[in-house]
């Protein structure tokens, strides 16, 4: 299946916006969405997505993680898949083609991934339930008011079964020789360990319930008193035993599991790469396709940050031995520098949003802070970024890790302009406020893979370069081509784990940081996304300057990439053809 021909094929056809199929249209993409959202009660919490009674039920319940659930999720997909067929595409508007489109995508894409759910590891560090179950609760879960805590404990109360259900599912996939690697098993049981550390009363669950009850108006000290003893009582009585099944579990699998990585080794495990590789690129690259392009930006990268080193006294070693040094040479004097860091870091963001103002004029109105990543994640997170809650509740957040003794210095600023601005700040948040998209594409409910948000995090980077926000910064400029040699390498690393049979430690010699090379064994694909989606980006920007000339304005490009929104690349590619039509006018 050709899947740029079959998602362009969607956008095709001459728009008639009042015609009674593109009303049809609206109604059936706002019904499979409603039931999307309602049969996942946590995506619902973390979009407030229904009105007040039907959203504080849901605010009660875990989302199902049983056989039965994925099962119905894949049979909902195909018969929307069904009904989608039947709608005049010809009927629709330009913005309701790329909305089918992108629907389609995300449906095609569950029924395509069901034969290999068992495949992303119930247990593993990074998105693992038990890893999930906790974000969730202790970030997601909103602690407004008295009855948000009333749902937090129901919520707390239902953990403990859906780890069971996880256990369970490791057990059947074990018995069908699907194991997580040795190391990858080692990692998610040092990650229980840490949760199980330490007294009850001292657990995240109750440590972060505790802190957030602390500014809310309707709740006396003395009932938060109480919550929290409740909280504590549900750790003691069943969560902590349930994380205790998961430890022993994994501890009893540990002895049956190999140091082999990637996804060749399960069965049909190529074919499962492809499905996630087209998924997350939205290309139709083959492994040795990405594989090259890898090679080939890698090359071109180090050579330009060779002369940048050189012009700065780092003249011998290769590159990955001159950065070290050099991030070495700016090392934090500070015993314990994280407050002067995390100062660092709003600082650059501050800057980086009074500088946007020359590139866009359409920037969102959420605010967007940085934090520090909690400990339970912190030794194995990434950094990352979480938007902002549509009531106000919650600003947009960079979370930084910092778990030390090391401390990455040379990088920070290229950082903050991926998961902040103009990156993911802007692309989440634009999108979410875009009363322009339809609710469900407002709130992202047709996943689409990386592709999209990723390439423009990468390609927010290279544009902050571009524009000279650096200026005489040449360790920040390393920093931000060092990122970008990161992401080309990833290319290399993705595709030699699950279809070159690399080693874990191949992975590691060719630049990769062990974590990383980790995260890519249990989430095939994700990778590839940063640098294909970003040359993808920098292809179409390209596009429309040689077809504008003069008329190409690039604050007007950035509105039409942004507005779009989340959408496969191919229908991002026609959504700025239209727009270089209309300038051509």
């Amino acid at each position: 299946m050709q899947t740029s021909i079959k998602f362009i094929a969607l956008l095709a056809g001459a728009s008639v916006s009042i015609a009674a199929q593109a009303v049809r249209f609206d109604d059936w993409a706002d019904k499979v969405a409603n039931a999307k959202v309602r049969s996942d009660p946590e995506q619902a919490t973390q979009k407030q997505y229904f009105d007040a009674k039907e959203q504080d039920a849901l605010d009660r319940k875990l989302t199902p993680n049983t056989i039965v659930f994925r099962a119905g999720e894949v049979a909902a997909a195909k018969k929307s898949l069904a009904q989608l067929a039947r709608i005049d595409q010809k009927a629709l508007t330009p913005q309701q083609r790329a909305s089918a489109a992108t629907i389609a995508w995300n449906l095609q894409g569950t029924v395509d991934a069901y034969p290999y759910m068992d495949y992303n590891f119930v247990f593993n560090q990074f998105t693992g339930v038990h890893v999930q179950i906790v974000n969730f609760l202790t970030q997601a879960h909103p602690i407004r008011n008295r009855r948000d805590v009333e749902n937090y404990l129901v919520r707390l109360d239902a953990v403990a079964g859906k780890i069971e259900t996880g256990i369970m599912q490791s057990r059947g996939a074990a018995l069908r020789g699907i194991l997580m690697p040795t190391f990858i098993t080692q990692a998610s049981i040092g990650q229980l360990d840490r949760f199980l550390d330490g007294a009850p009363e001292q657990n995240v669950f109750i440590a972060t319930l505790t802190q957030r009850m602390s500014g809310l108006k309707d709740v006396s000290a003395e009932e938060q008193a109480k919550f929290a003893a409740d909280a504590t009582a549900i750790v003691r009585k069943s969560v902590i035993p349930a994380f205790e099944k998961t430890r022993a579990l994994l501890k009893e699998q540990l002895p049956r599991t190999t140091a082999d990585a990637g996804l060749w080794r399960l069965p049909n495990g190529d074919k499962a790469y492809a499905v996630v590789l087209r998924q997350m690129t939205s290309t139709d690259y083959t492994p040795e396709q990405i594989h090259n392009i890898g090679l080939k930006e890698v090359a071109r990268i180090e050579k330009e940050m060779d002369g940048l080193l050189v012009s700065i006294g780092y003249k011998e070693g290769s590159i990955k031995e001159r950065i070290a040094r050099l991030e070495k040479d700016q090392k934090p004097k500070d015993a314990d520098p994280r407050p002067q860091l995390l100062a660092r870091y709003d600082e650059v963001l501050r800057d980086a949003e009074a500088r946007a103002k020359e590139l866009f004029d359409s920037t969102p109105k959420a605010p967007v802070v940085v934090k520090r990543e909690p400990p339970f994640t912190e030794k194995t997170a990434a950094a990352h970024y979480t938007g902002p809650a549509k009531d106000g509740t919650r600003p947009g957040i960079f979370w930084a890790p910092m778990p030390g003794p090391d401390f990455r210095i040379v990088g920070m600023r290229t950082l903050v302009y991926h998961e902040g601005v103009p990156g993911h700040h802007f692309q989440v948040a634009l999108q979410q406020e875009n009363t322009g998209l339809p609710r469900y594409r407002r709130d992202r409910v047709f996943g689409v893979g990386s592709a999209y948000g990723e390439g423009w995090a990468l390609y927010a980077e290279q544009l902050a370069s571009e524009n000279n926000w650096y200026g005489d910064d040449v360790v920040g400029r390393l920093g931000q081509l060092d990122a970008e040699l990161f992401r080309a390498r990833r290319l290399v690393v993705d595709t030699g784990l699950h279809a070159m049979k690399w080693t874990r430690q191949q992975g590691i010699d060719y630049g990769i940081p062990p974590a990383e090379v980790d995260r890519y064994v249990v989430m095939p694909g994700q990778a590839c996304a940063y640098k294909i989606g970003m040359m993808r980006i920098l292809d179409l920007r390209a596009k429309a300057k040689a077809a504008l000339g003069d008329k190409f304005n690039i604050k007007g490009f950035h509105n039409t990439v942004l507005e779009t929104g989340n959408v496969p690349l191919p229908v991002l590619e026609q959504m700025v053809d239209e727009w270089i039509a209309k300038q051509k006018n």
